[in-house]
């Protein structure tokens, strides 16, 4: 019983990378730069949707400060994109990745100055609900994460892989100049994977934030979402959840079976076996770059 217990636990975490993970393979598939602010984007989205709802501050409706939240990210990550990103067109790739690594320092500062650097959670319906299957107790929060990162994953999949525009995206990140004689606005398709990228994080940050505290410095489980990304396959997003899953369900099993000063290392160990043994991912998508 233990044991499932630590089961769902981990899922539910590994659901959180899994998502900010999406985030990720999202910009890559588009564009095919690295974002390493997602996970600080996924801290600011639970800020924004605590200082909405939140009795202490706005106090709105949940349901009401929900869309609302989801907006506001998905307005700033189309505004990085429009005011910064496409700045730097036709700067190598190591660019953008110091860009954004410099954006996750100024996120966590901005966050931090703004509501502070105590931890906090958000206030939300689903609190202290529980339900049990046999002798096992579920939070609903966890069912939550569970079921809105499954049902996203396989949305954005059918988007990517079934619909002109998903298809588009990836045209514009396997070669833009081609994309663009083809008559795709290849700006207008950056600016919205920026945005949907954008959204997807302010979702994790909101389940995140409905099942645990949250502070500045929350937005550094990007690195364990990147490890997940890399684990699953970087190119495909039914990998970034896998990848996220298997992270987040080595955890609790490694802090229960392992000595504690092995344990924190057992995502980073699996990383790097799979850089090794499978380069690609264990879910990769191995596609033929075209010209």
């Amino acid at each position: 019983m233990d044991n499932a217990q630590l089961l769902i636990s981990g899922l539910a975490n590994g659901c959180v990378y899994g998502l900010i993970a999406l985030g990720f393979v999202l910009i890559y598939k588009a564009t095919e730069a690295v974002n390493f602010a997602q996970g600080d984007f996924m801290m600011l989205g639970a800020f924004v949707t605590i200082g909405l709802t939140n009795t202490e501050y706005m106090g709105l409706p949940f349901w009401l400060a929900l869309p609302i939240s989801l907006g506001i990210m998905g307005a700033l990550g189309y505004l990085l994109d429009r005011l910064i990103i496409r700045r730097l067109f036709g700067e190598s790739q190591t660019a953008v990745v110091i860009l954004t690594i410099a954006l996750g320092f100024v996120i966590r500062f901005v966050a931090g100055l703004i509501w502070g650097h105590e931890p906090q959670t958000l206030q939300n319906p689903l609190a202290g609900k529980e339900v049990r299957v046999g002798e096992l107790v579920l939070g609903m929060e966890d069912v939550a994460v569970i079921i809105v990162t499954v049902a996203l994953t396989w949305g954005l999949y059918v988007f990517f892989s079934k619909t002109k525009l998903g298809l588009a995206m990836q045209g514009a990140s396997q070669n833009q100049l081609a994309a663009y004689y083809m008559g795709i606005p290849v700006k207008r398709v950056q600016g919205f994977i920026w945005a949907l990228a954008g959204i997807v994080a302010g979702i994790a940050g909101i389940l995140f934030a409905a099942k645990g505290s949250v502070d500045p410095t929350t937005g550094l489980l990007g690195i364990k979402a990147f490890a997940a990304a890399v684990i699953g396959g970087f190119g495909s997003l039914p990998g970034a959840l896998a990848g996220g899953l298997i992270v987040g369900v080595i955890e609790p099993f490694a802090s229960r079976y392992i000595a504690a000063g092995y344990s924190q290392i057992a995502p980073y160990a699996l990383l790097l076996a799979v850089l090794i043994f499978r380069p690609n991912g264990l879910f990769s998508q191995v596609r033929v770059k075209k010209v």
